[in-house]
């Protein structure tokens, strides 16, 4: 009996009851809110007996359509997270001043502004940026799917799993309080010893695996699966970007797991890699994590570049203007991302020579990037423009980020970026890149290829009525913070004592709200959309009027994809095939082998969700239990063969049948 407190403490770690927020009531409320939704939509699916639809046709799916579709409902669902710490800060900041300290304790406040780092960068942006890759790269290139279709499904899973744990952290524990990016030693355990960096570290551990994965599938796709005649400088622009960016990924990522590994060695086992103890250097994690910091940026960027550039073409109604000086650079701004990372932290120490060359560097990379703005202006010049919803996203993005990219230039400056540094001008630099940048050119995607995803357009009213709150709210937003920025207030402070700041922060609060309107609009859209999508359906299967929706494939395209393997002769190849002359095979169909669904993924993935879990309340039982099933769960996998199936000649033909009417009818 005596070792049975041993047994326990192996089997739930630090996990007692006092680990529950039950004194926190914002917590709770937001438990209590959290609950009810989930509940919702769990008695919705099973009501009307959803459960084996859902299980069969998209939890285990390997169609990497549906995938795509997946990680954009998961990017979506985290932004309503995400936004709801941000809302929580401006409250906060507007109200507490003086001898008002507001409705957040202070701890409670720091958690929220980390959450709502990692939460946007690797939980939004991330998976939308992955799943538009997903959706639209193999299309664009003539592939039936990615090179590894399991290997999708698995890494989409394992994103998911990450996202569990930084939700879990919300009501089981305490999230990290060291800012989005866990620098020690703040994040050591000297400082933070409960289990908050613990969830920062394996919850971005699984997420990573998932997305460094993804990266390796698609990077194998684009360079080995594209249709015959594809030259390199043939394949479209969004095409070029996801390769960029996809070599990003593999060559970043495993930097961010190494350092991750390394701070956790530090915690766990009491290794000295990042303390001034036993010779370890705090700044060499500075130096790591920005290693694969900076060039994440580009991560996200680059394919939101690449929407814009389809959405300019097909709006304008002209070829792109400067093709191979958009993908060139595209490649400089991917090379050059790995030379500026120094200047995140030029108050270091590091002396004139060195601030001086990544200050230069930095500089540099605004080249490129203003050659992009000029190609898409010059593809805008006489132009037959048309102010779809996409292209409205696209026209404010080039107002915000331009904007954006000086006050970069700004920072890029060392003696500027030592007075601006820890201030709220590098909050709202950093906002105009990422919103009117990143998210921007994924809105303008999900509008974009939405059509092609569904058969459907979303409905232009409320696109519309979302892009101008928006907008506005963003400047609303942000505008105050470079203001109080260049006043020198500084970053991440949940209370003011200077009366006269408050209306800078109001203004920024009123902001938040306009976009919140903003993301109440998109969902209303998503639902009117879903509901009158019968009166949105266009009969051609092209309601962007042929110019750059994929081929001639239908909306929504089948599964395989392709019928016949298109060949390709220049650049507008996939349009040219969706034009009256094109002469398409109308008979000669095969059945065509296609891999079959596997739930291996989604159980590999709740395994790894487990065995984070376990890690982080240092639970040494289930953690190992979780770690033997997770090897056996692959390992078994691995002996599964009977993974495909055939759709039959007949069938593929009867829908190319359909689809050939279709497009015949196409003007």
């Amino acid at each position: 009996m005596s070792d049975h407190p041993d047994l326990l403490k192996l089997f739930f770690g630090r996990l007692t009851w006092d680990a529950l927020p039950l004194h926190v009531p914002i917590v709770m409320v937001t438990f209590a809110v959290v609950m009810i939704g989930a509940l919702a939509v769990l008695g919705a699916i099973t009501y009307f007996r959803l459960w084996g639809y859902l299980w069969r046709e998209w939890f285990t799916s390997i169609d990497h359509k549906k995938i795509g579709i997946m990680y954009m409902v998961l990017g979506l669902v985290m932004l309503l997270r995400g936004f709801a710490d941000a809302v929580m800060m401006r409250a906060q900041q507007a109200i507490s001043f003086g001898h008002s300290t507001g409705y957040l304790p202070p701890e409670h406040y720091d958690q929220i502004f980390t959450a709502h780092g990692v939460i946007m960068i690797f939980f939004v942006a991330m998976p939308l940026v992955t799943g538009i890759m997903n959706f639209v790269v193999p299309l664009q290139i003539g592939a039936r799917d990615v090179a590894f279709p399991f290997l999708n499904n698995f890494s989409f899973w394992m994103t998911t799993a990450g996202a569990m744990l930084v939700m879990a952290s919300l009501f089981i524990g305490e999230f990290a309080r060291t800012g989005w990016l866990a620098y020690p030693p703040l994040s050591g355990i000297g400082m933070s010893p409960d289990v908050g960096v613990d969830y920062y570290i394996w919850a971005l551990q699984v997420a990573g695996v998932g997305t460094l994965l993804s990266g390796v599938n698609l990077l194998a796709t684009i360079v080995k699966m594209r249709a015959p005649g594809m030259r390199m400088m043939q394949m479209p622009v969004f095409t070029w970007t996801a390769l960029c960016t996809n070599v990003l990924i593999v060559a970043a990522f495993p930097v961010l797991t190494a350092v991750l590994a390394l701070l956790a060695m530090d915690r766990y086992v009491g290794t000295h890699f990042f303390t001034t103890d036993l010779g370890g250097d705090a700044m060499m994690y500075v130096n790591l994590i920005w290693i694969w910091g900076h060039p994440e940026v580009y991560i996200l960027i680059l394919p939101a570049f690449g929407i814009f550039s389809e959405v300019v073409s097909t709006f304008s109604r002209k070829r792109l203007f400067g093709y191979a000086s958009m993908v060139y650079a595209t490649v400089v701004i991917t090379v050059l991302s790995y030379l500026v990372w120094l200047h995140h932290f030029f108050t270091m120490g590091s002396g004139a020579s060195v601030n001086s060359f990544f200050g230069i560097t930095t500089m540099i990379i605004s080249i490129p990037t203003g050659a992009k703005i000029f190609n898409w202006l010059f593809t805008m010049y006489r132009g037959r423009i048309v102010f779809e919803v996409p292209m409205l996203w696209t026209m404010g993005f080039m107002i915000t980020f331009v904007i954006g990219g000086m006050t970069g230039v700004m920072l890029a400056v060392p003696p500027a970026d030592f007075s601006l540094h820890n201030s709220l001008f590098l909050i709202a630099h950093f906002h105009n890149v990422i919103i009117g940048g990143v998210l921007f050119g994924l809105f303008a995607g999900i509008n974009f290829w939405f059509p092609k995803a569904f058969g459907f357009r979303l409905d232009p009213f409320w696109g519309k009525c979302s892009f101008w709150f928006w907008q506005i709210g963003f400047w609303f937003a942000f505008a105050p913070l470079y203001v109080l920025g260049l006043m020198g207030v500084t970053r991440r402070l949940s209370h003011f004592d200077d009366p006269s700041l408050q209306i800078w922060f109001v203004i920024a609060a009123f902001g938040a709200f306009l976009i919140a309107l903003g993301i109440l609009c998109m969902l209303i859209q998503f639902a009117v959309s879903f509901r009158r999508r019968e009166q949105l359906r266009d009969h051609t299967g092209d309601p962007w009027n042929g110019r750059t929706l994929e081929w001639s494939t239908s909306s929504p395209p089948p599964a395989y994809n392709f019928a016949f393997t298109p060949i390709v002769h220049d650049n507008d190849a996939w349009w040219q095939m969706k034009q009256r002359n094109y002469r398409r095979p109308l008979d000669g169909y095969r059945a065509i082998h296609m891999p079959k669904n596997t739930g291996a993924g989604i159980i590999l993935a709740g395994i790894s969700a487990a065995l984070g879990f376990a890690l982080i309340w240092q639970m040494w039982i289930p953690a190992a239990v979780s770690f033997v099933a997770l090897l056996v769960v692959a390992i078994g996998h691995t002996f599964n063969y009977q993974r495909d199936y055939y759709i039959p000649a007949d069938e593929v033909a009867r829908v190319e049948t359909a689809r050939t009417e279709l497009l015949a009818n196409h003007v």
